[in-house]
């Protein structure tokens, strides 16, 4: 199958053709015709296999087949996702695609300032792209009009729930009319996401390509297990097989992030960390210098999970493993994109012989263990039901806020032992967070009785 198949305009093959697009994505070719067709349509697939045109091509057809409106062009099309960095990645690609067309598209997030913003929402643009947060922000100034959105897109609605974002959804919703097209892509389909999809979507068509949870086969696995305190000098080895190679290190916490980053520059890698403590210029210039390589070490939270689209990026590290193991594939989905290959390497000690148990029971497969030589732990892993978790931290009071959550985590507890999930509730329940809360309960871990602890702040 080809793209001209697809009945795509030819404005929209062009820049498909110059950007070397050649032919459609399992997903692409399975989501397309329904949205073109007018459904309202729930789209599953792996992290790294092209959602984000799944839905923006289709969209900026439909747009560039409507006549233009004289004087200020209303909101056409509404694309919300969870943090800054997909925002941005986003708005990237409908400037790419619709290079062709005369449709004008702008981005809002929090972190920056609103100035450029509200410029651009007064000229008029006929697609936004938007972190719930700051969409509320707007909402609440009048400076936003939602009141002819055609077309609803929630990309990544999974993670949007986990980071507690179901309230201001609930709130965006209420704005934008009852009769439009809503499109909902996510990397999975939790029985979560279906309940909220009842709630807001008319006869959904649903089309997945893969089965939840599952990752890329063209990403090798691999664990070093190792002392905690050798994690460090064991990373060192890691990257100093290949310094100039591109990798991206996952860091369990921000202060985490930030103290590998100091150690990593110690020992002569171009390092920088990314996550939620972080301004938004800080986090813009550290992932353009990762893209650009500038730096060719990136220290991150989960915020980074589902926010970073980088060509043949060819390692991930798990410096820390994840305290929800759905986590660990959203991690890795970073490498392994588009057909090429990737390698995903974890550093594992004792205490988190239960999250590697997790991991491997989730994707229903051993990983390969290597001990590296001058680094064998002096205790071994243990898989089995009763194999320990790292302590976790209390959690600490928060103020809460009467506003939405910001992205990357806004209103979630100040910073823990580590980052998990908040809780779902089922329909019909009420929100796991509200107004005065220090943030969305997380959601208590029911394998071999641990819990998750709460996610640091902003991410």
């Amino acid at each position: 199958m080809s793209f001209d198949s697809l009945g795509l305009a030819p404005a929209l093959l062009r820049a498909l053709s110059e950007a070397g697009y050649e032919k459609p994505t399992p997903i692409q070719a399975a989501a397309i015709p329904e949205v073109l067709a007018g459904h309202d349509l729930m789209a599953a697939a792996q992290t790294g296999t092209g959602k984000t045109a799944a839905f923006s091509l289709p969209l900026l057809h439909r747009l560039a087949s409507t006549p233009l409106r004289e004087g200020r062009r209303p909101i056409s099309a509404l694309i919300l996702t969870p943090t800054r960095e997909l925002a941005a990645q986003v708005q990237e690609n409908l400037r790419d695609y619709g290079k062709h067309l005369r449709i004008s598209s702008t981005v809002i997030f929090g972190g920056v300032g609103m100035g450029n913003q509200l410029h651009a929402l007064r000229r008029g643009v006929d697609i936004v792209v938007a972190t719930p947060g700051r969409l509320i922000d707007h909402m609440q100034q009048r400076s936003v009009d939602l009141s002819k959105v055609d077309v609803l897109v929630l990309d990544e609605a999974d993670r949007m729930l986990d980071m507690g974002f179901l309230p201001a959804l609930k709130r965006i919703l209420a704005a934008v009319p009852p009769k439009r097209q809503t499109l909902l892509f996510s990397a999975t389909f939790a029985p979560e996401i279906k309940a909220l999809a009842q709630q807001f979507m008319r006869d959904p068509r649903e089309v997945s390509t893969t089965p939840a949870n599952t990752v890329a086969n063209t990403i090798t696995h691999r664990v070093h297990p190792v002392d905690a305190a050798r994690k460090r000098d064991l990373l060192l080895h890691v990257l100093a097989q290949d310094s100039r190679r591109q990798t991206l290190v996952f860091s369990r916490t921000k202060h985490g992030a930030d103290k590998l980053v100091r150690h990593l520059e110690s020992a002569g890698i171009r390092a920088a960390a990314i996550h939620g403590n972080k301004s938004q210029n800080a986090r813009t210039r550290a992932l353009g210098d990762f893209k650009s390589g500038k730096v060719t070490v990136l220290v991150a939270t989960d915020i980074a999970a589902r926010g970073i689209d980088i060509d043949q990026l060819p390692v991930v590290i798990n410096f820390d493993l994840p305290m929800v193991a759905e986590d660990y594939v959203h991690r890795i989905g970073r490498t392994g994109r588009a057909g090429s290959e990737g390698q995903a390497i974890s550093l594992v000690s004792h205490d988190e012989s239960g999250l590697l148990r997790d991991i491997r029971r989730l994707l229903k497969t051993d990983l390969e263990m290597v001990a590296v030589a001058g680094f064998e732990p002096s205790t071994p892993l243990r898989l089995d039901a009763g194999a320990p978790r790292p302590k976790q931290q209390p959690r600490q009071a928060g103020g809460g806020s009467s506003r939405a959550p910001r992205e990357g985590g806004g209103q979630q507890a100040r910073q823990g032992g580590g980052q998990g999930r908040p809780s779902h509730r089922p329909h019909g329940h009420p929100p796991a967070a509200s107004a005065g809360d220090a943030g969305p309960k997380r959601r208590r871990r029911r394998r071999g009785g641990g819990s998750s602890a709460s996610n640091g702040g902003k991410a």
